[in-house]
């Protein structure tokens, strides 16, 4: 195998590249910590959490609410991955809905789903998509040298400056006062 041959990649390395680049185009984490704050926020309400043999069951009278919002914030999360149009919507319904979880939904999922939502909202409205990089040139294949025997150079040396560099002033309207030219700029004396 030479420098020149590029090396086998794997199908893992290939798919990775491919999920990365499509990560890139949207505002994936926004989106990944939306639908993880609506997961919190409808299973609270449902839970029946074991403490050795006491039960201990966090139903309220809002598990409708709480599992709508929920739902709503899942689907959210999913549709900034696949609908990058729509993520100031998105992410303005999700803080929202995160904000109206604390009410319902045992103060938001316990405050996780909460921030998890408000998070993911914050990111996906301030998500702007990337510029993608401008081309680059094709590398010459030249000689050793860089050109090409008998062409020229392109590029060319600029001359050295000699002295200071003198700045021309903003001159008056009315081109009367001593020491402006025929142009109304001070003369080079």
């Amino acid at each position: 195998m030479s420098a020149e041959t590029p090396a086998a990649t794997g199908q893992f390395t290939r798919r990775r590249l491919q999920f990365r680049a499509w990560r890139g185009e949207r505002p994936f984490w926004a989106g990944l910590f939306v639908m993880l704050g609506g997961l919190p926020i409808a299973y609270f309400p449902y839970a029946n959490l074991q403490i050795g043999h006491l039960t201990l069951a966090m139903a309220t009278t809002a598990g409708a609410g709480s599992l709508i919002i929920g739902v709503l914030l899942v689907v959210l999360g999913v549709s900034l991955w696949f609908q990058k149009h729509v993520r100031v919507f998105a992410g303005v319904a999700a803080i929202l809905l995160g904000l109206v979880s604390i009410p319902v939904s045992n103060f938001g999922g316990f405050l996780i789903g909460f921030l998890l939502a408000l998070v993911g909202g914050a990111m996906a409205v301030a998500w702007a998509p990337g510029v993608p990089p401008a081309e680059q040139p094709p590398a010459d294949t030249g000689s050793a040298g860089g050109t090409p025997e008998g062409a020229e150079s392109e590029t060319t040396a600029l001359p050295p400056v000699e002295g200071p560099v003198a700045v021309d002033e903003p001159n008056d309207l009315s081109g009367t006062s001593p020491g402006n030219g025929a142009n109304g700029r001070h003369s080079a004396g």
